[in-house]
């Protein structure tokens, strides 16, 4: 008789769900009455933070992504808490100096995060050293996640010669961190066994439902030994977001890999959020199309998001004609780049140089800024070598840097606890700042308003002006 291996859960409703799905606009008051349901059902973990969660509670929705994440904390009592962090860049969109991702990550688990999952846009594993460290010094969970991506140089041997070195880094556990939703069931099967072998660190698997065949990759990757599953409940799973929590609860029903699941409570949770799908799907917040499958992610190994970004470029050119014709190109200039993962930010970089290439009528005749800093290898090292011809023509004859880009920054908390001291009301504050300056500031600016209009409302309380 087959061993009982219960295949554990890590719930993505309160992260990646609405993100992939809804811009990430849920609000932490619209989370906080259903927490206590979701504290009962028995997940491995709850991922409620990082992304695109920081910058958006700032940016639209005038929330403290610090006092979420305290909130959260509060309510979980026994649930694990999980946030995606992107490796030097934190949750921004450059790197930065080693001492703010120490802090960073020290604030974090401060606040109640447990496990952090750091991934790299390159997989340069020099760009997950500091975060992984720190994690391990505060007594965190450290999962590095491994973009997964298709081409030559990402072979079976590619794959467990990262998982030696992740292990050896000192990660807790690898998350196979599937995008694009690329990795089809066949390959889970590889993957995972070969993974497996390799190492003695628990294995997750996270994927995207956008080509369709994320159902199948999971079940083939808990036959082969996965440990760990990503899942959404059902009314913002699927399309780009996640396989539905409850289906895979039920798949593997009376299995050796049960989750033990009450389907009821899950359902009572369902019927929490469905409303929020309703109003986002009547406002059209929610748009049906993400709700497909897109065979062509399979058939470009373009995410999703990718694409979108891709159309709407070329509208403003008015060469929507061109579809086809970036299409073809993007696969020459990531090799061009060095062949790495489509992830934010590398995807969105290929994108843009692929559309300028093809409505220029001239391969780099104009190449982004950003071209240029991975040419000159301000991101870290791709797998496989530059094309020689487009990096001169990018650098001239400036020499490529070759160390981890975060050796050439210089330690900057202090500069910029400096520079916004006059906002600081908690010591976290700096590190919002750090991220998103002048997100942080309109935002400080709107919560400085917010409490003068408390205050005069409470002295016209006490002066009779309402009734108390």
């Amino acid at each position: 008789m087959a061993q009982n291996r219960p295949v554990k859960i890590t719930e993505t409703i309160l992260r990646d769900a609405h993100q992939s799905l809804i811009a990430t606009r849920m609000t932490t008051e619209q989370m906080l009455p259903i927490i206590e349901k979701m504290d009962q059902v028995g997940y491995h973990s709850v991922e409620c933070w990082g992304g695109a969660t920081f910058d958006a509670s700032l940016r639209f929705l005038k929330e403290d992504p610090w006092e979420r994440l305290r909130k959260l904390r509060a309510g979980f009592k026994k649930t694990k808490l999980q946030m995606l962090f992107r490796g030097q860049n934190i949750l921004g969109y450059r790197h930065y100096a080693d001492d703010v991702v120490e802090y960073f990550v020290q604030k974090s688990i401060a606040n109640g995060i447990d496990i952090i999952r750091i991934f790299d846009c390159l997989n340069d594993l020099r760009n997950l050293e500091t975060a992984v460290k720190a994690a391990n010094k505060e007594k965190g969970h450290a999962q590095i996640a491994l973009c997964y991506t298709l081409g030559d140089a990402y072979t079976l041997d590619y794959w467990t010669k990262m998982a030696k070195d992740i292990e050896a880094l000192g990660a807790n556990s690898i998350c196979i961190k599937d995008m694009a939703g690329l990795l089809v069931p066949s390959k889970a099967t590889e993957l995972v066994g070969a993974l497996k072998k390799t190492v003695k660190i628990p294995i997750q698997l996270h994927t995207h439902y956008t080509s369709g065949v994320a159902s199948m990759t999971y079940m083939k990757a808990i036959e082969a030994g996965c440990d760990v599953i990503d899942t959404a409940m059902s009314p913002f799973a699927m399309g780009t977001s996640q396989p539905a929590t409850e289906v895979m609860v039920e798949a593997f029903k009376g299995t050796e890999y049960d989750t033990g699941f009450d389907q009821n409570l899950l359902a009572e949770i369902a019927d929490y959020f469905r409303p929020m799908r309703d109003d986002a799907l009547a406002s059209g917040l929610l748009n049906p199309k993400v709700m497909g499958v897109d065979i062509k992610t399979l058939l470009y190994q373009v995410p999703g998001g990718m694409l979108s970004n891709m159309v709407s470029q070329l509208k403003e050119q008015h060469a929507e004609d061109k579809y086809y014709e970036v299409l073809q190109e993007i696969p020459r200039v990531r090799k061009d780049l060095g062949e790495p993962p489509l992830v934010t930010p590398s995807s969105q970089i290929v994108g843009t140089q692929a559309v300028l290439n093809v409505v220029m009528g001239e391969r780099y005749k104009m190449m982004t800024k950003e071209t240029k800093a991975v040419l000159r290898g301000e991101y870290g090292q791709t797998v496989k070598p530059f094309n020689k011809e487009v990096q001169k023509k990018a650098l001239g004859n400036d020499k490529p840097i070759t160390c981890r880009p975060a050796d050439l920054l210089k330690p900057e908390l202090q500069t910029i606890e400096a520079e916004m001291a006059q906002w600081k009301e908690q010591d976290e504050d700096i590190l919002s700042y750090a991220l998103f300056p002048q997100v942080a500031t309109e935002f400080f600016k709107y919560r400085e308003a917010q409490s003068t209009k408390i205050d005069s409302k409470a002295a016209d309380s006490k002066n009779g002006a309402y009734p108390v």
